[in-house]
């Protein structure tokens, strides 16, 4: 049986997004599942994939996902449950004028989770960024207002998160449609690796379009993290852009605090996340593993992670991206960060009472935070 092709839209700006899903919709013409519909069930995405079926198959359907629907959700529930659907295309749209509003944004989006009892939050920031990276397609609007020098700046930042996705600017009156089907080949599956910060890890970044404002690196230490000057890092310096704007950065990470547990590092302009991946030895996935599916880790490199994780002996692997980055001052002070020669040689055993103002991990095994 043919299977019905999709193009799920996704996007923070909502008047933006709902207009181009209809001109996308049109040209050629195909079902349209409006974020407003899915909104109104309590798990917006089973909604979709009750719906999308009953498309014509030959033209297939465009699903316009409410902003709080995380798109490595999307991804997940194409690619593991629906058989007669196929995800071929994710289109994010993105309003050129309030780009670098959206990535500083400190608010969350409250949701309900399925599976799970009462409402859950997402960081606004984090499910603005993800959209653009899991993207086959990125589409600018209201690009016309931005000043050449911003709108090139805005171009290369899309590039540097999205690396591998087609990017756009859409012009009133045209085809929205034109070249945008099929942009992602064979479609989606639910292991992905399209995001800039994991070509960046893997050493094969290379961005369509660059701009000097734009920069890109990869920072490794071999050193757990202390926790305390780590916090006052991120607090006192990197949030008040003392070496340019980090607007994402994304990794593992250790802290001395909690010896023998790798942890996702998961950062977007104001909003930072820790959350446990795995343990040392043998491969070990917690309760909290859920959270970090939300964030987007099993749709993006799936078992990959835990490979991973735990081939990561000690310290930090991170890739960052950011405007007018003073690369070599943040390297030196994420250095900084990390024990010195004297706290590493004192061993875990003094490492585990050194101040520790990050949240505790829920599901860490006893001995750790």
């Amino acid at each position: 049986m043919d299977r019905v092709n999709i193009t799920a839209v996704v996007g923070a700006c909502a008047p933006e997004r709902q207009q181009y899903a209809r001109r996308l919709a049109a040209a050629p013409p195909r079902m349209l599942v409006s974020a407003a519909r899915l909104a109104m069930s309590p798990d917006p995405l089973d909604e979709a994939l009750a719906l999308a079926p009953w498309s014509d198959r030959a033209s297939g359907a465009v699903v316009e996902f409410p902003a709080e629907v995380p798109v490595a959700r999307i991804i997940g529930a194409f690619a593991e449950g629906a058989e007669d659907l196929q995800l071929r295309e994710i289109v994010c749209v993105v309003d050129a004028l309030h780009l670098m509003q959206e990535l500083a944004r400190d608010d969350y989006a409250v949701r309900r989770v399925p599976g799970r009892p009462g409402i859950d939050g997402i960081a606004r920031a984090l499910l603005a960024a993800t959209q653009i990276e899991f993207a086959s397609t990125v589409v600018l609007v209201n690009w016309e207002a931005v000043e050449t020098p911003e709108l090139s700046t805005a171009m290369a930042l899309v590039s540097h998160l999205a690396p591998a996705a087609r990017l756009r600017l859409h012009r009133d009156g045209e085809d929205s449609g034109s070249g945008a089907a099929g942009a992602s080949g064979g479609g989606f599956g639910a292991a992905q690796e399209r995001p800039g910060w994991v070509a960046i890890l893997n050493g094969d970044f290379d961005p369509h379009m660059t701009d000097p404002r734009v920069r890109a690196f990869r920072y490794e230490q071999l050193r757990p993290f202390h926790p305390g000057r780590l916090a006052r890092l991120l607090d006192e310096r990197i949030e008040a852009a003392a070496f340019g704007t980090v607007l994402r950065s994304v990794g593992f990470c250790r802290l001395a605090t909690r010896p023998g547990v790798v942890a996702r590092w998961d950062h977007v302009g104001r909003m930072i996340s820790f959350d446990p991946l795995a343990l040392d030895g043998p491969a070990v996935r917690f309760d909290a593993a859920r959270d970090a599916d939300d964030a987007g880790v099993t749709a993006e490199l799936g078992s990959e992670w835990a490979d991973a994780a735990g081939l990561l002996a000690l310290g930090q692997d991170l890739a960052v991206i950011g405007l007018d980055l003073d690369v070599d001052g943040l390297r030196a002070a994420l250095d900084e960060a990390a024990l010195d020669d004297a706290e590493f040689a004192a061993g875990p055993a003094s490492w585990i009472g050194l101040p520790d103002p990050f949240p505790s991990w829920p599901g860490v095994p006893h001995g750790t935070r």
